[in-house]
């Protein structure tokens, strides 16, 4: 069983920045897939970005298009953590941000929410124009 806790949620302008960090329980998180999804009031729970691990200390990081370029992912196994930092923020990145892990996720499928098993609670980003 693995626990995550989203923190680093709030409300931001249009152009700012922020970093969304996710602390899980497990200590051998480090050979699990970890990201984030989003879902925005009445749409559907979509990938943001993730990790993948590919064995040893080999992860490769994935971004949905939408963010490419924007938004970074780092993790930290030292910690068992995962941070978003988000820049360049604009009012269509609103939305509950959640992070998300699990051992499915592979190099070449890691953006469908079933193939994660745990989540964290969620963390609301506001973006305002």
């Amino acid at each position: 069983q693995v626990q995550l806790v989203e923190s680093g949620g709030g409300l931001v302008q249009a152009g700012g920045s922020l970093r969304l960090s996710c602390a899980a329980s497990r200590r051998t998180f480090t050979s699990y897939a970890a990201g984030w999804f989003r879902q925005a009031p009445g749409k559907e729970r979509e990938f943001v970005a993730t990790t993948t691990w590919s064995g040893g200390s080999t992860y490769y990081a994935h971004y949905a298009d939408s963010v490419k370029g924007r938004f970074s992912i780092f993790r930290d196994n030292a910690d068992n953590t995962v941070l978003l930092q988000m820049n360049s923020l604009k009012p269509e990145d609103t939305a509950v941000y959640y992070c998300a892990a699990g051992t499915r996720p592979s190099r070449t499928s890691y953006d469908s929410p079933f193939n994660y098993d745990y989540w964290g609670q969620g963390t609301q980003v506001t973006v305002s124009s």
